[in-house]
């Protein structure tokens, strides 16, 4: 999958390991020579995610003994902490439980490496950080206003991470990605409730959905629907292993993740139909609380600086490995499809 030299045998801690993102990041550490420990709760991931060679852990990050017996039982370089709850909507619902997974539950973290002298994180953080934006492409200079309880949260644990990085040493990489999407060969997105813009449009797309919803046709874009920046989730993989080589020469550093391209609802609705053939009815909903109408990214300064470069930039190259997996596996991981389904 990737091209990187093969690494030493460093043990890396992934939490949220069995989700998404985190099941395509446990495949590259592992394709580099990490040992890779797998911590999730399964309260969203899924077992068959962890690839083998992982060793999975079902633990919470609320459990503060259990972090404990786990960094004495395995010496650990570094972590990446995946784990979060992310829906921005029900963020704006539920604030609490965000706050407490995603800030409260983050720092029983950061205190269990320092107890155990593991001074290097690569976090994943999001563009919801910035709100709505001030200019297009956004840039990591730009101002940092959270329209919902998810971006704040994410925010919140960023600025931790830099006050960590002056009391205590710990070294940082926080990356805001935008919209990850796409899959591996081996892994794609499995979701209950499925929110997600391109695994919605491969559920209509065979024929478990009657249709997708489009929330909002009133913003001010090019045909009334929301502008968000693609990235394909082994590219967001690919970061993370050179943000974490990265950690040697810097104290705490923030960077955004996207092509730069930014593609509204309805031209993403355009792309899927053209690569699956199906016809994907569209019913348009009311805007949903909190979403800003254009997330663009700037990533010159990860570009520039950690030497990225999107293998996967273009928007049908993404929404086709999105189609091949979802085709094999039309019911997600509690059951795999040998035969292609048609369309």
């Amino acid at each position: 999958m990737s091209a990187f030299i093969e690494s030493p045998r460093s043990v890396i801690l992934v939490t949220g390991a069995a989700g998404y993102i985190g099941s395509v990041l446990c495949e590259e550490l592992l394709e580099n020579g990490y040992r890779v420990i797998a911590l999730d709760n399964l309260e969203q991931g899924h077992t068959q995610a962890v690839p083998p060679g992982a060793t999975f852990i079902k633990g919470d990050l609320a459990q503060n003994e259990a972090l404990d017996r786990l960094f004495r039982t395995f010496p650990t370089e570094a972590v990446m902490h995946l784990a979060a709850h992310s829906l921005v909507s029900e963020s704006v619902a539920q604030p609490a439980r965000y706050f407490k997974n995603n800030v409260v539950n983050g720092i029983n973290l950061l205190d269990a490496m320092l107890a155990h002298g593991v001074k290097k994180m690569v976090f994943s953080s999001s563009a919801a950080v910035y709100g709505e934006p001030v200019s297009l492409p956004v840039r990591e200079q730009d101002p940092a206003c959270p329209t919902n309880p998810y971006g704040e949260s994410k925010l919140m644990f960023e600025k931790a991470l830099q006050w960590y990085n002056r009391a205590y040493g710990l070294k940082s990489v926080s990356l805001r990605y935008f919209n990850a999407a796409g899959a591996s060969p081996r892994f794609g997105e499995d979701h209950h409730p499925e929110t997600h813009l391109i695994p919605s449009l491969m559920k209509v797309a065979l024929k478990q959905e009657e249709h997708l919803n489009v929330y909002g046709s009133d913003y001010d874009t090019r045909d009334g629907s929301c502008i968000r920046d693609y990235i394909h989730v082994v590219d967001i993989a690919r970061a993370h292993i050179l943000a974490l080589r990265a950690l040697e020469g810097v104290r705490a550093r923030i960077y955004n993740l996207g092509n730069g391209e930014g593609y509204s609802v309805l031209q993403v609705v355009k792309a899927a139909r053209e690569i699956t053939g199906a016809e994907v009815p569209v019913l348009l909903q009311p805007r949903r609380p909190g979403d800003p109408a254009r997330l663009v990214a700037s990533s010159e300064l990860v570009r520039s600086e950690l030497g990225w470069q999107p293998r996967y930039p273009d928007l049908k190259d993404i929404i086709a490995s999105a189609w091949k997996w979802h085709r094999k596996h039309p019911y997600g991981y509690g059951k795999v499809d040998n035969k292609a389904t048609p369309g």
